[in-house]
């Protein structure tokens, strides 16, 4: 079980993980999106010995997967896991990944750049995160070299990552303020200020759940550490936000609240059917009366760990054959049916 999936966090009531992603490339080599197979084949393996031949404690513990030696089921579970991103699959001869045992260490080698170091935390650990990819780009960089510009810093393929090419994120759930209808000012509101909101699987992906993700924007003229402390501060606003708003609907319709709430749960232990997007809707309305003592005898875990493992891939590995729409919504509702009266 991947660590943020499984792992107690601090504030994990709101705040469901939090990421630090460093875009990397190797200054003799041309950009993944130039890269000939043959040279495709030296980034990975410059890419790998650099910490599989290391003296690391990383070395022991990481597994080194090419992308076109797994199946197409086993790619999608771990895009679902958000241990690599779809981008990596699209070219599975020239890709590979380097996952460490609890899931919180991904190491994406010929992504959109050469390396793409992301650490995964359960909760509220922005600096934790970046403690550890920080490491891991130290341990790196003692082996090669980076392309890398004295005024405008590490070169990346995409000018959005270029500077300190980083990407820190929350992944946030927020029922309360999409209830009230106030997502919509804090979309406007983080905008503004450099960072952006998507959905639960990133860029183009829709908050289903009621779980966003929110990012910086800018690498460029900022260090690592003034991004993440910005995000920080960001993300105890919106948390506060969240707080308030579930406050006040708990104080104003408390009665409607927990008729929603419970609703919800007796749809999920009695459904038949069940298409992952309902799904997510229920679950995180049981979120939401967990959180606030409404529903009783079922933990963060237990839900923390259905929403992923509802997701198509996970849910045709998980029963061990390939299922067709139908079959995967009524799996769906079985195992929900299941996990919930397990409690």
């Amino acid at each position: 079980m991947a660590k943020w999936i499984d792992g107690e966090g601090p504030q994990n009531d709101i705040i469901i993980s939090s990421r630090i992603r460093l875009a990397r490339n190797f200054q003799e080599f041309p950009f993944p999106m130039a890269l000939t197979a043959e040279k495709s084949k030296e980034v990975i393996k410059k890419a790998s010995d650099s910490i599989l031949k290391g003296n690391t404690i990383l070395k022991n513990d990481l597994k080194f997967i090419e992308m076109g030696e797994i199946s197409n089921s086993d790619k999608q579970v771990l895009v679902e896991k958000h241990l690599i991103s779809p981008a990596l699959i699209e070219k599975p001869d020239k890709s590979a990944v380097m996952i460490n045992s609890d899931q919180s260490v991904s190491i994406m080698i010929n992504e959109e750049d050469h390396i793409r170091i992301q650490c995964l935390f359960p909760g509220f650990q922005l600096n934790e995160a970046w403690d550890l990819a920080n490491k891991i780009d130290d341990v790196i960089e003692e082996n090669v070299k980076y392309a890398f510009d004295e005024k405008i810093g590490y070169l990346t393929s995409c000018p959005t990552n270029v500077g300190t090419g980083i990407r820190a994120s929350v992944m946030i759930h927020l029922p309360a303020l999409t209830m009230t209808g106030y997502m919509n000012r804090i979309l406007q509101a983080v905008n503004q200020i450099g960072f952006t909101v998507r959905g639960l699987y990133g860029e183009g992906s829709e908050s289903e759940g009621n779980i966003f993700q929110i990012s910086n924007q800018v690498t460029l003229g900022r260090t690592e550490k003034e991004i993440i402390q910005t995000l920080i501060e960001v993300t105890k606003q919106i948390t506060n936000k969240e707080n308030d708003a579930r406050a006040t609907l708990f104080s104003n319709n408390k009665i409607k609240l927990e008729d929603k709430i419970c609703r919800a749960y007796g749809v999920l232990t009695n459904a038949r059917i069940m298409s992952s997007k309902d799904a997510l809707k229920s679950i995180s309305d049981v979120r939401l009366g967990i959180d606030l003592g409404i529903i009783e005898d079922i933990d963060l875990k237990t839900i923390n760990t259905l929403m992923v493992d509802i997701q198509p891939g996970i849910l045709q590995k998980i029963q061990g054959k390939n299922l067709n729409t139908n079959e995967r919504d009524i799996e769906r509702a079985s195992i929900i049916r299941e996990r919930l009266k397990k409690g």
